[in-house]
């Protein structure tokens, strides 16, 4: 009996997604040993190397995968908020005992392991919002249950924000589909398009011309629905969260933001132009991505990889290593995979039958789009440099980990969902 509970586990187990993975972390592994191929450490078991390590790292979240499909499935449920708390007295205890790195205080050190809170915040936070989202009677068009939602996300984004890691932090945005999904009002999405787009302009032109545009667009509105009350209080409310949003901006860029996160923002949007200093990392990816071709210069032979023009590119930068070696071809085989994925994703969500397991699954693709987004944009000069890796590919344990995690649950999930009546 317990050999046919058994069979039946492993044959609801998704192979379609742990391929997917699989295939990722593999291409990952061979990008790192590229872009940091040393001839007189040529062996890709060199644990004195970095691809060395990775592999550590990869046989590791292979244990830990296993370990999260053979825990029941209802510990991911009933310890949802313990999980959370946890994370966030981790994120809390490394602004006082952390180590920095890059400019930020975001890192525990014990000898030579380091690790990142901030990135298995990530899977607390996933698991901590359908826990909540699922078990209210209330819908998401109902304020109290919105903001009680915000305030799961903004806690541990906040506090990775005070360590210094805004990439991290930036990626909580994502969350924001994960409400939408369940029942957020369409009006916040477009709210967040035109604070995206007042950002922008706020990047590319002095506060007072910004000032001036809202106003005569404001003046303008009222005029044409002079005759609705409703409207004229709306237009009124986005009227001043606009210029809220502007002069919040203009501090948070000239008070807050570190002079290289200024640079970097400067040169993405051409105000700036400093081949050199802010940009050279996003200049010398770019030629590294277009020397590559349509097929790419072949497996370590790639120059800008071999000769160290592009910093970082054995994480925040490996795209770039896949498109100088593989050219056009390898960089949309390795987005398809992604893209394959995340629509796997979609699929499993959608099959759930548990409001906890759907959550949770569109908190998974999410946090993965984000990362796949704002991680290439980089590269090719699209966002500004923040500093988020590119999941299963990018060096990294926390990283590695915190994705398989983050992913395997979701597998454990959806191995169960057959035993749920709805």
């Amino acid at each position: 009996m317990s050999e046919l509970r058994q069979n039946k586990f492993w044959k609801n187990i998704d192979s379609v997604t742990i391929l997917l993975y699989l295939a990722l972390v593999i291409i990952g592994w061979l990008s790192i040993y590229s872009a940091v191929y040393d001839e007189s450490h040529s062996s890709i078991f060199d644990i004195e190397r970095n691809y060395g390590k990775q592999l550590i790292w990869i046989v590791s979240a292979f244990f830990i995968a296993f370990m999260i499909v053979m825990i029941e499935s209802k510990f991911y449920s009933v310890f949802s908020y313990g999980i959370y708390a946890v994370t966030l007295a981790l994120l809390v205890s490394v602004l006082f005992f952390g180590k920095y790195v890059n400019g930020s205080r975001s890192w525990f050190e014990i000898g030579s392991f380091r690790l990142q809170p901030a990135e298995f915040a990530k899977f607390a936070t996933a698991l901590v919002i359908a826990k909540y989202i699922s078990t209210t009677n209330k819908k998401l068009s109902d304020l109290k249950t919105i903001i009680a939602s915000l305030g799961l996300l903004i806690v541990p984004m906040a506090l990775i924000l005070l360590q210094g890691d805004v990439g991290s932090a930036v990626t909580y945005v994502a969350f924001i589909f994960v409400l939408y999904r369940e029942g957020l009002t369409g009006y916040i999405l477009v709210i967040g398009v035109l604070l995206a787009l007042i950002f922008i302009l706020a990047l590319l032109f002095p506060p007072l011309f910004i000032y001036i545009g809202i106003g005569l667009v404001g003046v303008g509105m009222l005029y044409y629905f002079r005759k609705k009350r409703q409207a004229i209080l709306i237009i009124i409310a986005a009227v001043m969260l606009s210029v809220g949003t502007v002069a919040g901006f203009d501090y948070v860029f000239n008070n807050v933001l570190k002079t290289h996160h200024r640079d970097r923002l400067n040169n993405l949007v051409g105000k700036e132009i400093d081949l050199k200093g802010a940009g050279y990392n996003v200049n010398q990816s770019k030629i590294a991505i277009g020397s590559g071709g349509v097929v790419g210069k072949g497996f370590l032979n790639g120059t800008q990889t071999k000769y160290d023009f592009v910093p970082e590119q054995s994480t925040d930068f490996i795209f770039c290593t896949v498109g100088e070696e593989f050219g056009f071809v390898g960089s949309i085989v390795l987005i398809g995979l992604f893209t394959a994925l995340l629509l796997r994703i979609i699929f499993i969500a959608e099959r759930q039958r548990s409001a906890f397991s759907r959550i949770y699954a569109y908190g998974v693709a999410s946090i993965l789009f984000m990362h796949l987004t704002i991680n290439i944009g980089m590269t090719i000069g699209l966002v500004p440099v923040i500093g988020i890796p590119l999941p299963f590919v990018s060096y990294g344990g926390s990283s590695l980990w915190s994705f398989t995690i983050l992913l395997f649950i979701l597998i454990k999930l959806d191995s169960n969902r057959q035993n749920i009546i709805r």
